[in-house]
C-alpha cells in the first residue's frame, strides 16, 4: 500500500485562496480519502496519470463529511468509474443534495467547490471495519464536532482525521465545541500510530499529532473562557453583540458566518 497526497488548491473569492487535501491509497485498486474541490478533478485525473494508474481503478471515495471542499469530485468520479460513495449517516443528506447544503451553509463559489450531488452506497459508523482487499481494511472513528458526524478513518498504523484537528493561524470551524473536544481527547490517545494525514496541514508524525491535538483543546479552551467573560461581563446584551464583543477579543472577524456557526456551540453548550 502506498499513499499519496494530492493538494489542490482553490479560491473562495478572489481575495481568499484556501486548498485541501486528497489522499490516494495506491494498492490492487484505487480509493480516494475524501474528494477535494470540483474545479480539481483534473489534479486528480493527471496525478493518477502520471503514476502509471487509471481513474477506472478507483473503487471507493471514503469521505470524512460533506463538507464542499471535501465532496467535491465524488459524484464525478462515481459517474466515471461506478466506485462506491461511503459516509456516515449524518453527513449523507448534504452529500445527496447540495442544494440544500448551501441554503443551510451558504459560502462564496459553492458550487464550483461542491460540485453535483452524490449518493451514498454505503453507510459507515464508529468501529465499523470495512475489507478492501485481503490485508487492507478501514476502521471507522467516529471524531464528530467540526461537522455534525464527521469520522476519520484508521488503515494500519496511520490515519486520516479530514478536519477533526482545529490548527492555530486558522479560523475555529465547528458546530459542536463539545463534540469536538471528545474527539480531541480521543484522537490523543490512540498510541500506536505512525502517521496523522489531516485535510488542511501538512503530515503529522505520531507526536505532532499529539502536539496538535493539544492546541486545538486550548484553542477551544481559550473561545469558551472568552465566552464566559464576556457574557459574565455583559448579561443582558443580545447574542448578536455578545458574538461581535467575543470576536474582538479574539481578533476575529465578526462577519464570517462560519465562525459565528463556532461560538454560538459555545453559547448553546
Amino acid at each position: 500500500m502506498r499513499i499519496h497526497q494530492i493538494k489542490i488548491d482553490f479560491n473562495i473569492t478572489e481575495q481568499i485562496k484556501r486548498y485541501v487535501y486528497v489522499y490516494l491509497i495506491e494498492s490492487k485498486n484505487l480509493y480516494l480519502i475524501d474528494s477535494g474541490v470540483y474545479c480539481g478533478k483534473k489534479i486528480i485525473e493527471n496525478y493518477i496519470m502520471n503514476i502509471g494508474r487509471n481513474i477506472s481503478e478507483i473503487k471507493g471515495i471514503f469521505l470524512t463529511h460533506a463538507h464542499p471542499d471535501h465532496i467535491g469530485t465524488a459524484a464525478y468520479f462515481k459517474e466515471k468509474t461506478n466506485c462506491k460513495i461511503y459516509s456516515s449517516n449524518g453527513e449523507k443528506l448534504w452529500i445527496e443534495n447540495i442544494d440544500l447544503q448551501y441554503k443551510e451553509r451558504p459560502i462564496p463559489n459553492f458550487y464550483n467547490i461542491a460540485g453535483k450531488s452524490a449518493n451514498v452506497d454505503i453507510i459507515v459508523k464508529n468501529n465499523d471495519i470495512i475489507k478492501l482487499e485481503n490485508e487492507l481494511s478501514i476502521y471507522v472513528i467516529n471524531t464528530s464536532g467540526h461537522s455534525i458526524d464527521e469520522v476519520s478513518y484508521r488503515i494500519n498504523n496511520v490515519i486520516f482525521v479530514g478536519d477533526s484537528i482545529p490548527v492555530k493561524g486558522d479560523i475555529p470551524i465547528y458546530v459542536n465545541k463539545d463534540n469536538s473536544i471528545n474527539a480531541l481527547k480521543y484522537l490523543s490517545k490512540i498510541n500506536d500510530i505512525k502517521y496523522c494525514y489531516p485535510a488542511w496541514d501538512k503530515t503529522y508524525t505520531y507526536k505532532q499529532m499529539l502536539e496538535k491535538c493539544k492546541n486545538a483543546l486550548e484553542i477551544i479552551e481559550n473561545i469558551d473562557c472568552t465566552v464566559k467573560n464576556v457574557i459574565a461581563e455583559f448579561p443582558t446584551i443580545n447574542e448578536y453583540e455578545i458574538i461581535k464583543k467575543i470576536c474582538v477579543r479574539l481578533n476575529l472577524p465578526s462577519d464570517n458566518p462560519l465562525l459565528i456557526t463556532t461560538i454560538q456551540s459555545h453559547l448553546t453548550n
